[in-house]
């Protein structure tokens, strides 16, 4: 067995849809990750043949979670747009294979470099790395979701009021029998952001986690190569991925890479508004990004780390320091909180 499943059953699925590369098959699990379990697939007779898994994890899910055909599905779409992604060649919906949904992209050579500080990169070159970024949300926030076929990829319109309501269940769910059930700052926001939902619409492809660690970039530039982990995609608001990206400058190191009370100047860093600036620039929007959209996005990723945490309780979790990465949950709210 491995990564929890047969491998043979694998390789036979392979075989059938003309994937398998020849020889002996070898899986690689890939760590980091918290939400779909994530393997490199190599064959000996293939060595530049190299394919990405990722599967939903084992266990009961909440609703809605872990949809791995939505990410196929966006991958597939975003193929023929000027939004990097990988290939996505197969999907298989059928549980007797490996135990859950999975589907396969090609492997693409690249970084990732998941710290917003960028302390592996000199410091003349940080800022180009950070700026990709916004150039790339401001690519996929023009995208065409319509012509592309995704018109029932999400719902247009009153993005942020079935956003609310959503992660409020999902905190109702994923809490129970957590220390944080009862925690003030979430049941704050809860309150707060229904009543404060700023004026205006506009819809568009929203990848959901849109943060650096999501981001490969090109072995030896700041260029994107690839926009990765699609699991929470949909047709939204732009502001909410782009206050999504900005929650690093909110947060500090120890939690997920923040830069909160790190000097930017001294490290070549852009700060929040020069990221804004040029995002603006990059896509032509003036709307301001506030308070609520802050608000809510480190609302929401309060509510994903408390799933993570959940999972890890009942011992699902895709992460092995998932209990680490669970128990941020409560200072993502709290920060939340203080911007209210």
């Amino acid at each position: 067995m491995s990564g929890g499943f047969d491998p043979e059953r694998l390789e036979a699925w392979l075989r059938g849809q003309g994937l398998h590369g020849g020889g002996a098959m070898r899986l690689e699990r890939i760590g980091g990750g918290q939400s779909n379990p994530t393997f490199f697939v190599d064959f000996d007779a293939a060595p530049g043949r190299s394919l990405v898994l990722r599967k939903q994890p084992p266990g009961e899910l909440l609703p809605s979670a872990h949809a791995i055909d939505r990410e196929y599905r966006i991958l597939r779409a975003l193929a023929t747009t000027d939004v990097p992604v990988p290939t996505a060649r197969a999907f298989c919906e059928d549980r007797t294979v490996i135990g859950t949904p999975f589907y396969l992209m090609d492997r693409l050579e690249g970084r990732v470099l998941p710290d917003y500080a960028l302390p592996q990169m000199p410091r003349t070159e940080r800022r180009a790395y950070l700026l990709a970024m916004a150039e790339l949300m401001a690519r996929l926030h023009a995208v065409d979701w319509a012509a592309l076929g995704l018109a029932d990829y999400g719902r247009p319109g009153n993005f942020y009021q079935r956003q609310i309501a959503r992660w409020t269940r999902q905190w109702q769910a994923s809490s129970q029998g957590s220390p944080q059930a009862d925690n003030a700052d979430i049941q704050r926001l809860i309150a707060w952001l229904p009543d404060n939902i700023p004026p205006g619409d506009e819809t568009c492809i929203a990848h959901g986690d849109l943060r650096l660690g999501n981001l490969m970039f090109h072995p030896t530039e700041p260029r994107v190569v690839a926009l990765l982990d699609w699991e929470l995609s949909t047709l939204g608001h732009p502001l909410a991925d782009v206050a999504y990206a900005c929650m690093a400058w909110h947060m500090q190191p120890h939690e997920f890479h923040g830069l909160r009370g790190l000097d930017l100047a001294a490290l070549g860093l852009p700060d929040q508004a020069e990221m804004l600036a040029h995002y603006r620039r990059c896509s032509g929007r003036e709307e301001p990004v506030t308070a609520f959209h802050l608000a809510f996005a480190m609302f929401r990723f309060a509510v994903i780390l408390e799933g993570i945490a959940a999972r890890a309780r009942e011992g699902n979790a895709a992460g092995e320091d998932a209990h680490e990465v669970g128990a941020l949950a409560a200072s993502f709210a709290r920060q939340a909180a203080a911007l209210i």
